[in-house]
């Protein structure tokens, strides 16, 4: 069972910057990390989540919401099997639990990092 488990969340005053990391674990032999596409998520109106970022398996292809974009930055590290989210200019509006999931790899949602923003 592949399992994800974030960490780095925190308090953050506007303006202010966080990393958030994720490490996968569990993928089956023959199909590691570093061949599925990884995305970040984060609750929205109306829906339990929605994706912040997402970064293709070599690392390429990162693509950010629109309320994220500018502001965010997507990377990962295929050795250590861990992606990142760098979270700057951050708004009250940032706040959330953060997640992150290969969306075509079977697991669970990991626990999620809580990020507040406050001054």
């Amino acid at each position: 069972q592949v399992q994800f488990v974030e960490s780095g969340g925190g308090l953050a005053q506007p303006g202010g910057s966080l990393r958030l990391s994720c490490v996968a674990s569990g993928f089956p032999f023959g199909f590691p990390f570093s061949m599925y596409d990884m995305n970040w998520y984060r609750p929205a109106p109306g829906k339990e989540r929605e994706r912040s970022a997402r970064i293709g398996s070599r690392g390429d292809g990162a693509a950010y919401a629109d309320s994220v974009k500018g502001r965010f930055t997507i990377s990962r590290d295929n050795a250590i099997n861990t992606v990142y989210l760098q979270m700057s200019s951050l708004k009250f509006e940032d706040k959330a639990v953060y997640y992150c999931k290969a969306p075509l790899a079977a697991g669970s949602w990991g626990q999620g990092t809580a990020v507040t923003v406050s001054s």
